[in-house]
């Protein structure tokens, strides 16, 4: 099969996130200045089908990166899908100016780009103009109403970026969350989601990539730093508690 062939056949909604060369990134500004980003539009980023899971430290990148990616495929900045686009405040980086995707051709246009910190928001404008059939989002908890985001709007092939999903998620329900990432890559959806959980980045089959100071590495489950800080803190939480809470 000859590189045009396989280019065709290769059905990855977003193929590769690339610098855009019509909008290269003024030198020294922010966010081109995180290693991580830095990385990406020196390099490029292939996105391999199913799951990408991008884990790291606060301040380390990985939520630009993937508010980055939404944005440049379209979806509004402050969570849903393309056809909400509505804001309160201007925050996002102009880092989705700065990059641009390789998509497959005919692939769909459906995708929803998921943040924490806006749901809020996004619950707002959704039953502003909802059908009788929606779920009335703020009258169920917080964690219900993710539950139920999830079950009536990740339901399809498509592009779906995730933003610290877990939190506003107990343990069990963070497995249910497990549990929808992993159909929809079995169905054909490609999801970007950047988390803390040691649960979700042990979603089988998922990509992980280490996101910090040396900018974006591949790895595995076992040897990430989250996962060892975990394991160490529920064997002696002490070990960790003794350096912040000051003894009485």
């Amino acid at each position: 099969m000859g590189r045009s062939d396989a280019w065709v056949r290769d059905r990855r909604l977003v193929r590769r996130v690339v610098a855009n060369e019509r909008a290269p990134a003024p030198p020294g500004r922010w966010p081109a200045t995180i290693p991580a980003v830095e990385q990406l539009l020196r390099e490029g980023l292939d996105l391999t089908p199913g799951v990408t899971l991008l884990v790291g430290e606060n301040g380390s990148g990985k939520s630009t990166l993937v508010e980055a990616v939404a944005m440049a495929f379209g979806l509004a900045p402050e969570g849903g899908t393309r056809n909400v686009q509505e804001g309160t405040r201007t925050t996002e980086s102009p880092l989705h100016e700065w990059i641009t995707l390789e998509k497959a051709p005919g692939a769909p246009r459906w995708g929803f780009f998921l943040r924490a910190e806006t749901m809020h928001g996004y619950f707002t404008r959704q039953e502003s103009y909802s059908t009788r059939h929606d779920p009335r989002f703020h009258e169920l908890s917080h964690g219900e109403a993710f539950l139920e985001l999830l079950r009536t709007r990740f339901d399809s092939p498509g592009l779906y970026c995730l933003d610290e999903p877990e939190a506003a998620l107990s343990f069990s329900s963070q497995l249910a969350l497990a549990s929808t990432l992993h159909e929809l890559a079995a169905g054909g959806a490609q999801v970007v989601c950047a988390t803390h959980s040691p649960l979700l980045a042990a979603l089988p089959g998922a990509r992980i990539l280490e996101v910090g100071p040396w900018g974006l590495r591949p790895t595995t489950w076992e040897d990430l730093e989250l996962v060892a800080h975990w394991r160490a803190y529920l064997d002696d939480p002490m070990r960790y508690l003794r350096h912040v809470i000051a003894p009485d």
